[in-house]
């Protein structure tokens, strides 16, 4: 089985100096989109889904149209809830970030004043993923290690959302223990592609990290975190 986990393009956070909720993205958001698009087109996936922000469907627009596919939205992808900015300036958010910075590492479970607890988070995108995949008959197995149960090793999905859901899916798929700072682990730029297939073993298959934050199909100036 091969998870293609895909972060959405540039956004804009910011606009006049004030915070943007759910934010669109940027003029060059939409041009790592189209890139990414392109470099996909020729593959064959079962399935394909999205975060439903804003961001990660702008993202995945261009790719739904070169694989000739709807718009199909799984509501477990969404990022980490921040608390709501929007309209106030910008330096509201950032001395927000600054704080979260400072604290001890096990307090950083807290998450930004106002927004989701990092554990919450964490505990939601581990169940997510669990129930997505059993409904496609992908059952992790009793054991030590991180081995899994799949009825179909050659399903293909695609799966459109955001830094913090794709570090926290991938380290669960890898069977990595989650840590406070869980959406810092991997640094995954925006529009990049990562895969994660799986290998069998005697009692059953493990998930590999094949590719991380692969940014290849963007040009030099696009390439942005």
């Amino acid at each position: 089985m091969e998870i293609v986990l895909i972060r959405h393009g540039e956004p804009e956070w910011v606009r006049d100096g004030l915070n943007v909720d759910n934010p669109p993205l940027t003029e060059r958001g939409h041009r790592q989109a189209e890139q990414m698009a392109q470099a996909l087109a020729g593959e064959h996936f079962d399935e394909v889904f999205c975060s439903p922000l804003l961001r990660a469907r702008q993202t995945a627009a261009p790719l739904f149209a070169a694989l000739g596919r709807d718009e199909a939205i799984d509501p477990w992808l969404e990022e980490i809830r921040n608390p709501i900015w929007h309209g106030t300036p910008q330096e509201q958010a950032e001395e927000a970030y600054r704080e979260q910075r400072a604290r001890a590492s096990q307090d950083r479970w807290n998450g930004l004043i106002g927004g989701e607890p990092m554990r919450d988070f964490v505990d939601r995108i581990h169940l997510g993923i669990t129930l997505f995949l059993e409904e496609r008959g992908v059952r992790r197995l009793p054991s030590d290690f991180s081995l899994w149960e799949i009825d179909d090793p050659d399903r293909k999905v695609a799966l459109v959302a955001h830094a913090g859901t794709n570090s926290v899916a991938i380290c669960h798929l890898l069977g990595i223990p989650a840590v406070p700072w869980e959406w810092d682990r991997f640094v995954i730029g925006h529009a990049s592609i990562s895969r994660v297939m799986t290998m069998q073993m005697g009692d059953g298959h493990t998930f590999g990290l094949r590719k991380l934050s692969d940014v290849e199909h963007l040009v030099h100036d696009d390439r942005t975190e």
